[in-house]
C-alpha cells in the first residue's frame, strides 16, 4: 500500500508532450467551446425575445441551455489553458470546485430533462388540462426546485470524495477532475468508496431515466392513436429531440461510471468523457432546433431584425 500523501495540487492528463499538438488541441477545443457558447446563447436569446416561444416547453429548454453553458465551462476552459500554458496542474481547491460544479450541473440537468418529459406527457396525453397543470407558478416552482436540488447532492458527494485520503499520488488520468479517476488514487478503501459514491449518482440518473421512459411509453401510445398523420408528425417532432438528448447523455455517462477504471485505457477514458461532458452542450441546440419550425422561425426573425425587444419576463409564461 502506498504511503498517505498530502495533496496540494493535481496533475491532469496531458494530451501530448509535443508543443504543436498542444496548440492544435487548444484550437480544436476552442472551436468546440465557441460552438457550444454560440448555440446555447442563440437558444436563450430566441426564447427570451420571441413571444411565440414563451411557453413551458421553451422555458425549460432555455434553462437547459443555461445549464449547458455552465457544464462545459467547468471542464473545457481549464484544459485549454493548461494546453496553451504547457502545464498539467490544477490546484486542490480548483479540483474541488470542478467536482462540485460538475455534479451540480449534472444533477440539475437530469432534473430538467425529467421535467421536460413530464411537460411533453401532459401536453400530449392530457392536452385539455395542460394550461391548468403547467401554469406559470407550477413552471417556476419546478424550475426553482431543479436548480436548488443540485446543491445538497453536490455538496454531499463532493465532501465524501475529498474526505478520502490520497495514497496513489496526485496524477488524474483525465483532462479534468473526474470522479472515477480521483477515486482511483485514494487509499485502500477506494473500491468501496467508488461503489458507494457512483451507485448513488447512478441511482439518481437512472431513476430520472426510468421516469422519462415511462412518460414516453404513454406519450407514444397516445401519439399512435392520433388519426392525422400531420398530428402524429408534429407530436413526434417535439418529443424525439428530447429523447435523443436523454439517451446520449445516459448511455455515455453510465458507461463512464460503470466500467472498471483499472482496466480501461487513457484514450478510451478521454473519448467517453468528451462524449458525456463536452458533446451534449454542443449538440443540444442543434438537436432541439433541427426539426423545430418555431425555433427556425424565431432564428429567421432574429437575422432579419424583427424580434421584439419589448418582451418582458413577466409575459414569459402563460
Amino acid at each position: 500500500m502506498s504511503n498517505l500523501t498530502t495533496v496540494t495540487e493535481f496533475l491532469l492528463l496531458g494530451f501530448s508532450e509535443v508543443r504543436e499538438l498542444q496548440i492544435l488541441y487548444f484550437v480544436g477545443f476552442l472551436g468546440i467551446y465557441l460552438a457550444a457558447l454560440v448555440g446555447n446563447l442563440l437558444v436563450i436569446i430566441l426564447v427570451v425575445f420571441d413571444h411565440h416561444l414563451h411557453t413551458p416547453m421553451y422555458f425549460f429548454l432555455m434553462n437547459l441551455s443555461i445549464l449547458d453553458l455552465g457544464s462545459i465551462s467547468v471542464t473545457v476552459p481549464k484544459s485549454m489553458a493548461n494546453s496553451l500554458l504547457n502545464t498539467r496542474s490544477i490546484s486542490y481547491s480548483g479540483c474541488v470546485a470542478q467536482i462540485f460544479l460538475f455534479i451540480y450541473f449534472a444533477v440539475v440537468d437530469f432534473a430538467f430533462l425529467t421535467i421536460m418529459a413530464y411537460d411533453r406527457y401532459i401536453a400530449i396525453c392530457q392536452p385539455l388540462h395542460y394550461e391548468t397543470i403547467m401554469n406559470r407558478g407550477a413552471c417556476v416552482q419546478m424550475a426553482a426546485s431543479a436548480w436548488i436540488s443540485g446543491i445538497p447532492i453536490s455538496t454531499m458527494q463532493t465532501g465524501n470524495i475529498f474526505a478520502l485520503p490520497f495514497c496513489g499520488g496526485n496524477k488524474v488520468d483525465q483532462f479534468f477532475c473526474e470522479i472515477p479517476q480521483l477515486l482511483k488514487i485514494t487509499c485502500n478503501d477506494a473500491y468501496l468508496s467508488e461503489v458507494v459514491i457512483t451507485s448513488f449518482l447512478l441511482f439518481l440518473g437512472l431513476s430520472c431515466f426510468a421516469f422519462i421512459i415511462v412518460s414516453y411509453v404513454q406519450i407514444f401510445k397516445t401519439v399512435l392513436r392520433i388519426p392525422s398523420e400531420q398530428g402524429r408528425n408534429k407530436a413526434f417532432s417535439t418529443c424525439l429531440p428530447h429523447l435523443t438528448v436523454v439517451s446520449l447523455l445516459v448511455c455515455t455517462a453510465t458507461f463512464a461510471y460503470v466500467k472498471p477504471t483499472s482496466s480501461s485505457t487513457s484514450g478510451l477514458n478521454v473519448i467517453v468523457a468528451v462524449l458525456y461532458s463536452v458533446m451534449p452542450p454542443v449538440m443540444n441546440p442543434a438537436i432541439y432546433s433541427m426539426r423545430n419550425k418555431e425555433i427556425k422561425g424565431a432564428l429567421r426573425k432574429l437575422t432579419e431584425g424583427k424580434l421584439s425587444k419589448k418582451n418582458k419576463i413577466s409575459r414569459f409564461l402563460p
